[in-house]
């Protein structure tokens, strides 16, 4: 049996999932198309998963792809801290600041003596774009470090 197999085996009979529960949970979470014999080809190891697969199995069972595919031992995923609706609309109210703090000619940032306004629309939106992962990424940090018991 592969060590894809056996964990993938191990996890959902930890949830005490039968093959049918796991497909149908899966396939109707992820829309993925994945049959009740790929699942027993796969736990038998008479064959390997593709990667959208296994990153679909991985999501399902929260852990990582590297676990699932015996890369690594630890089961858990990185940090991926979720941001609720709260986070959400404050990230939004962040960035409406800042851009609006880009509009004007005595603004946070001049770009060649020009505003915001003054970019083409491709450069605004990766500018804009830019700015918001930005923010979900400070704000996924600030969580991480803010209750760092959640995430371990």
């Amino acid at each position: 049996m592969s060590v894809f197999g056996q964990r993938l085996r191990e996890l959902r009979n930890k949830r005490n999932l039968s093959i049918d529960d796991l497909v149908n949970q899966i396939n109707k979470i992820y829309e993925t198309s994945i049959s009740k014999s790929m699942i027993s080809r796969y736990e038998n190891g008479q064959t390997d998963p593709k990667m959208e697969n296994v990153r679909a199995i991985a999501n399902f069972f929260k852990v990582s792809a590297d676990f699932l595919l015996g890369i690594s031992e630890s089961n858990s995923k990185p940090f991926e801290p979720e941001l609720n609706d709260k986070d959400e609309k404050t990230i939004q109210k962040e960035l409406q600041k800042m851009i609006d703090g880009l509009d004007g000619k005595n603004s946070y940032a001049a770009f060649d003596g020009g505003t915001i306004e003054d970019l083409d629309e491709e450069d605004r939106e990766l500018l804009i774009t830019s700015l918001e992962a930005s923010l979900r990424l400070a704000k996924k940090l600030a969580k991480q470090k803010y209750t760092p018991k959640m995430y371990k």
